[in-house]
């Protein structure tokens, strides 16, 4: 599958090469643009291969964007269109490293070799990439399975296995290390596999560490320590970050009981040991439990209140309900963990409650409300911190909820007409121009409403619910690979495994059977 972006500030060039792509390529993408910074734009988000670019337009001209496109994405094959067949433009755009100088009105016959002429020119890009990638990917999926059968021979203490070479393995000799325990709240079949990802990803992100699979709603983590940080203190600092991480991005209530560092192998099953002691006298409502602490020392989540209180009012500008109520979970309990007194903590939540309100009175009309009029009185009486939490909260996922109700019912009708046409047509080919056909709009217009409402393109958005469709299909009936491949719209198998595991890190097959 190819993408190609075609850049001309009139309609009817777009419209004309977009019309000859589509009737002459049936595994091509097409996309748009009328200026060149919009053709910047697509190019950064969008893996884009071929670009069609207009070489006067108003603003950013064509050679400008192609200069900056080519800097950026030095792999994107350029074409550049002019009315003009001039000796200094072609040279320029020669210079640029575009491939080819086509003027306009463009031929048909010419488009159509020049495509294909592109075509081979990303193919050999792709073919000189694709040992590397390839053996990236093989690391990506076997790397896992290699850190889980280490965790697990330190766990139950095999003394058959050669652990040294596991960490030759990953480089990680000569170093000390400490284990970590941790238990995620919620997590079952349906979550466990994305919800490992994102933590074995953060994790990483952070420090180098070796994460094991899940075992019930626990993971080991196998912690380096370097010389240069062979320092209890700083390695706690350390992970407190990490925690404080996971409890934003996974889950509030996260338990963690963490092992003092070690340097002999022979004592890796007793570290591992130490580490799940700890993790045993949190709380079970989370926190964080070192050696030498008889008492968890980081219960929840400690961060700037700040930042706390932002990311409640961004959520609930977006009508995220689930968030609004655990940001608001964190914001209260950094205000107990930070001890501070009864006033300043009802100060606190009285003025996130009146700032949320005035929040979602900005998106939408609130209906009137006794419990808010009366906040004040309430928790000027009220002295019980977890009630004045709770009377917070419920107003202020109230408030998300009604935001929420809102937008869906604000939906531009054009765009529910077109998501449920795509529900019951999945299985078809429908491009673009096809929908916007269908509803009578042009396909530019369309583009742009659809990017607005959506915030994705349309093509992204039906590979989102093919790729959905086929994950359902997976779970929960016994089609074949090759049939739920037909059934999604898509008639390459082996496109469509590549795909689905560029999504969801497991290929349909082995998405399947973990499931």
């Amino acid at each position: 599958m190819y993408n190609i972006l075609v850049t001309d500030d009139e309609q009817i060039v777009i419209d004309s090469l977009s019309f000859i792509i589509n009737k002459s390529f049936s595994d091509i993408n097409v996309y748009t643009a009328l200026s060149g910074t919009e053709a910047l734009e697509i190019a950064m988000k969008e893996k884009i291969d071929i670009i069609f670019m207009d070489i006067n337009m108003p603003g950013l001209s064509g050679l400008e964007t192609a200069s900056c496109i080519k800097k950026l994405k030095p792999n994107i094959v350029i074409n550049i269109l002019s009315a003009f067949d001039r000796f200094q433009y072609a040279q320029e755009a020669i210079n640029l490293g575009s491939f080819k100088y086509i003027t306009k009105p463009v031929n048909r016959n010419v488009l159509i070799e020049t495509i294909k002429e592109s075509i081979d020119v990303v193919e050999s890009h792709r073919g000189k990439l694709s040992a590397d990638t390839e053996l990236h990917k093989k690391l990506d999926l076997v790397s896992p399975m290699i850190e889980n059968d280490f965790i697990y021979a330190c766990i139950f203490n095999n003394e058959n296995t050669d652990l040294s070479s596991y960490l030759d393995y990953f480089n990680l000799t000569g170093t000390s290390w400490l284990f970590c325990c941790f238990e995620f709240p919620n997590i079952n079949s349906s979550n466990q596999m994305d919800t490992y990802s994102k933590i074995h990803a953060l994790l990483n992100n952070e420090h180098k560490c070796l994460v094991s699979s899940f075992m019930m709603n626990r993971i080991v983590v196998f912690y380096p320590v370097y010389s240069q940080e062979n320092n209890y203190e700083t390695l706690q600092a350390a992970i407190k970050q990490i925690y404080t991480k996971l409890s934003y991005n996974i889950s509030s209530g996260i338990r963690c009981g963490v092992g003092q560092i070690e340097s002999d192998m022979s004592k890796l099953q007793e570290s591992y040991n130490e580490a799940l002691s700890n993790l045993n006298k949190v709380s079970s409502t989370g926190g964080l439990n070192f050696t030498g602490q008889e008492q968890e020392v980081f219960q929840s989540v400690k961060s700037n209140k700040t930042e706390l209180k932002n990311q409640i009012l961004t959520k609930l500008k977006l009508g995220d309900t689930n968030n609004v109520k655990l940001f608001t979970d964190l914001f209260a309990s950094d205000l107990l963990n930070s001890n501070t007194d009864l006033n300043k903590y009802k100060n606190a939540l009285l003025e996130l409650l009146i700032t949320g309100h005035n929040t979602a009175e900005q998106i939408v009309q609130l209906p009137e409300d006794s419990s808010y009029d009366n906040a004040f009185s309430f928790m000027s009486q009220e002295n019980n911190t977890s009630l004045l939490k709770d009377f917070v909260q419920k107003l202020l996922t109230e408030y998300s909820q009604i935001i929420s109700s809102s937008k869906t019912q604000e939906e531009n009708p054009l765009i529910t007409k077109v998501c449920n046409y795509l529900d019951q047509h999945l299985q078809e080919d429908i491009s673009l121009e096809q929908m916007a056909n269908i509803i009578n709009v042009s396909p530019f217009y369309l583009s742009k409403l659809f990017k607005e409402e959506k915030g994705i393109t349309f093509i992204n958005f039906i590979s989102d619910k093919r790729l959905e469709k086929a994950r359902d299909l997976l779970e929960h009936s016994d089609l074949s690979i090759k049939e739920i491949t037909s059934e999604i719209g898509y008639n390459d198998q082996n496109y469509f495994s590549r795909i689905f595991k560029n999504k969801y890190g497991l290929s349909p097959k082995e998405y399947r059977k973990s499931n």
